[in-house]
């Protein structure tokens, strides 16, 4: 159960060089300058894959840096239990309140075909986390997460796991992200039998492997999903902006390696160009 909650939560990130130039095909890219005495690393993570073998470079990131710091910390015990109060609409709303009979009776239908449960015993669950359910068959093989390869290392050379945000920061966003609109994505998954998510999911992982991390940030701009596309800000953008103050207090402490979502690192508000924007030198490990 603790594995499947991590994994709804980290969902969340699934989807996000000054002056407007591209950035550089890269996942791990170095932090210095603006009185670091020594460097950090960032480095784009997909939370779902079927190898999340680490590279060279970023085992030698990992061995530079004296702390890992992910969206969230993973090693909190009480994060489960969190999680578990966050999983639900307020105000008593349930998918009736957000869809048509028939709608309901087809994503009924739809889940208890796919899930095995009824509709009934999760019918409360915010809807992002319900269409988060369906993830692991988009892939076809065991889910790997390089959150946990990343922490496996951490433990390895005795270091600390912290966040950049807490489970209760991440969970409000689906209170801010209006239900209805979470609910509009369930139901196209559920019509196309995930078709269009399958599709979505295999051109991400392309371009992923690619490290082409722009390609990811304009792929996210044209999806079909409301929440990513029409919430960018409350997705991606405004957690963004928070992290940065947050990854300058690491960084000046001590070497950090910070891992976060890929969706994060490229656009005009991404992590990379409001770290530049802030005076550090942020540069491409290849």
């Amino acid at each position: 159960m603790k594995k499947i909650l991590c994994f709804l939560a980290l969902c969340l990130g699934f989807f996000t060089n000054s002056n407007g130039q591209e950035l550089e095909k890269s996942l791990l890219w170095e932090i210095s300058g603006n009185g670091l005495k020594e460097s950090s690393y960032l480095y784009g993570t997909i939370h779902m894959t079927c190898d999340a073998s680490l590279d060279e470079d970023v085992q030698k990131a990992m061995k530079a840096t004296k702390l890992l710091v992910l969206e969230l910390d993973m090693d909190d015990p009480s994060m489960q239990m969190t999680m578990m109060k966050g999983l639900y609409m307020k105000d008593g709303k349930t998918i009736k309140d957000l869809v048509t009979k028939d709608e309901y009776k087809t994503i009924s239908k739809f889940i208890k075909e796919e899930l095995g449960m009824p509709l009934e015993a999760m019918a409360n669950i915010k809807p992002f986390f319900i269409s988060a359910m369906f993830y692991p068959k988009l892939l076809g093989c065991p889910v790997q997460s390089y959150e946990e390869a990343l922490m496996k290392v951490a433990h390895e050379q005795n270091e600390e796991v912290l966040g950049l945000e807490t489970v209760e920061d991440q969970l409000n966003v689906f209170d801010e992200i209006p239900y209805k609109d979470q609910a509009a994505d369930l139901l196209r998954s559920v019509k196309d039998n995930l078709a269009y998510d399958k599709e979505s999911f295999v051109k991400m992982l392309q371009l992923y492997d690619n490290e082409d991390i722009e390609g990811m940030d304009v792929m996210m701009k044209e999806d079909k999903n409301l929440s990513t596309t029409k919430h960018r800000d409350k997705m991606l953008d405004n957690r963004n902006k928070n992290w940065i103050p947050k990854i300058e207090e690491f960084s000046k402490k001590q070497p950090t390696f910070f891992g976060v979502g890929a969706g994060h690192l490229a656009g005009k508000k991404g992590v990379i160009k409001l770290l530049r924007k802030a005076g550090y030198t942020v540069k491409a490990v290849n």
